[in-house]
């Protein structure tokens, strides 16, 4: 077996089927087919179940998929060791962050980490900022941009940047520019729109539940930007970050109501594993991107 082989079948185990592997690395699904019996035969087991063009791995072929990524990674990392014999960090960073975080939190670190570390790329994933711990544990991302939590990770390294309290948010054309009460009148009368999960929503569930108050869901949806699209269409009002309000898009078009002191502030900010561990450069990624979060002094930027 080969490199492009290795490569080929980590295309077939991210894709789950073979025409759409082989033209990704330009084979014909018959040549595609061949080898993948190639690797069969040489390794002496089934790596996949067929089912016309789509397959699933076998446990045997989880295992060597795993060890397709660990060889290519390791051959592009010598690789890179012989075209760079400098000393300069380089590579890609992979940063998982919501929309919003990218034109509010991201902004000044890309800009510290572009002027010290002009060679370190960005890999940016965007989703809901509730799944960014995930991110950081299953891989997907060095450094992510999240709420942090109230009970902090040990193996998490946080490095908070900003403070938002949480508040309600409506359309300025919908019916609910005007609302009264005190927090707890306003969720039983209005209409809510929630977060699926995440700091905001464990938040709300708790203050709720200790003052055996019944909201009105609206909807759930997943993601600060996805609350917004909801409530600019009247369904209700959105529970966010203020910092969501502020920045962006959202700066018209949308009215604010406090939640007052019922589901308080919290930090926002970059996590990342505690354990600095990988290949040389991804060590040196890490490094630099640490560099970065701990010398720079956020509450001036």
């Amino acid at each position: 077996m080969d490199f492009f082989e290795l490569n080929a079948f980590l295309e077939l185990s991210s894709t789950l089927h073979f025409t759409k592997s082989a033209q990704k690395v330009n084979l014909s699904p018959s040549a595609f087919s061949r080898l993948v019996n190639r690797l069969e035969t040489e390794t002496g087991v089934t790596l996949c179940d067929r089912e016309g063009h789509d397959v699933s791995l076998t446990e045997d072929g989880k295992k060597f998929a795993a060890f397709a990524k660990k060889c290519l990674a390791e051959q592009n990392e010598l690789m890179e060791g012989f075209r760079h014999k400098d000393n300069l960090v380089r590579g890609t960073l992979h940063v998982f962050a919501s929309v919003t975080a990218c034109y509010t939190i991201m902004p000044p670190f890309v800009k510290r980490l572009n002027a010290k570390y002009p060679e370190v790329r960005l890999s940016v994933e965007t989703g809901d900022p509730a799944l960014a711990p995930d991110a950081i544990r299953q891989g997907r991302a060095e450094l992510a941009v999240a709420a942090i939590s109230d009970a902090r990770i040990d193996a998490f390294d946080c490095i908070p940047v900003r403070k938002s309290p949480l508040v309600f948010a409506a359309g300025s054309s919908g019916p609910y520019v005007k609302v009264s009460g005190s927090p707890q009148d306003i969720v039983e009368s209005v209409p809510l729109i929630l977060p699926k999960a995440g700091l905001a929503r464990s938040r709300f569930d708790s203050w709720i539940k200790s003052r055996n108050v019944k909201p009105i869901v609206a909807a759930e949806a997943e993601g600060n930007e996805a609350v917004m699209a909801l409530a600019a269409l009247g369904l209700g009002i959105g529970l966010v970050p203020q910092i969501v309000l502020e920045n962006g898009p959202y700066r018209e078009g949308f009215i604010c109501h406090s939640a007052g002191n019922a589901l308080g502030c919290y930090d926002i900010g970059f996590i990342q594993k505690t354990q600095i561990s990988g290949s040389e450069s991804v060590k040196k990624i890490r490094l630099a991107a640490t560099d970065i979060l701990h010398n720079t002094d956020w509450n001036s930027v």
